[in-house]
């Protein structure tokens, strides 16, 4: 695992994102998406037992009773927030064990990196290097982060309308709205706010100015 510098301290929530390589796709068909999620789920506990391809091999009442047996243990990380893009993903975590967002990190890439080669037969690098990780550095920078996370694709263009993204299946603002929550726990964020509605205020308002900023730095790249 490379080294890290500064190192990523515990007790601290952090901005976790990456690309695939050259800017290339790594998620198309819906079977993608899920897998990925799949795979946070999983390895966001220490002390597995198994990989998670060998979990896959398993039948299906063997892997009801292994993924009971894995969601007693413990998590390194909680995922805060998060969403998948087609070339890329971001994440907003808390580390809750020493080197806890570098083992899950290196356990995601990884597993669905041999996933991807092996279902579209390539070889090589997948993602574009070694992760990006930027501490949250205090509650204004937490709040605006999780806004900016479930903006991306309205921002990106990935879906045309607010409509359209209030229904994107591959970020946890559907966990927040519908206040059903599987991959991740935003307590910290939507405690503060009376309501589901005030943080669905909050993102939305923030909308157009946000994909605005991002053509214009598309223009200026160009």
């Amino acid at each position: 695992m490379p080294f890290r510098n500064p190192p990523l301290v515990t007790g601290f929530y952090y901005h976790v994102f990456n690309r695939g390589v050259n800017k290339q796709q790594i998620f198309s068909p819906l079977r993608d998406y899920i897998r990925f999620l799949e795979l946070i789920r999983f390895y966001q506990r220490g002390d597995l037992p198994f990989s998670f391809s060998r979990l896959v091999k398993l039948s299906i009442p063997e892997q009801q009773k292994a993924w009971k047996s894995i969601l007693d243990h413990l998590k390194i990380v909680e995922v805060v927030a998060y969403c998948l893009m087609p070339n890329h993903f971001h994440f907003l975590l808390f580390q809750k064990t020493d080197g806890g967002i570098s083992h899950f990190m290196a356990n995601l890439e990884n597993s669905y990196s041999r996933y991807y080669n092996t279902k579209y037969e390539r070889v090589g690098h997948l993602f574009q290097g070694q992760f990006k990780a930027v501490r949250v550095t205090n509650n204004s920078q937490l709040l605006h982060l999780s806004r900016y996370i479930h903006l991306n694709p309205y921002t990106s263009f990935v879906v045309d309308s607010l409509e359209e993204l209030e229904q994107y299946q591959w970020s946890s603002l559907l966990e927040y709205l519908e206040e059903r929550f599987n991959l991740c726990d935003p307590t910290i964020v939507l405690n503060q706010f009376k309501s589901f509605l005030d943080y669905r205020s909050f993102v939305f308002d923030q909308a157009a100015y946000q994909r605005e900023l991002h053509f214009i730095k598309d223009l200026l790249l160009d």
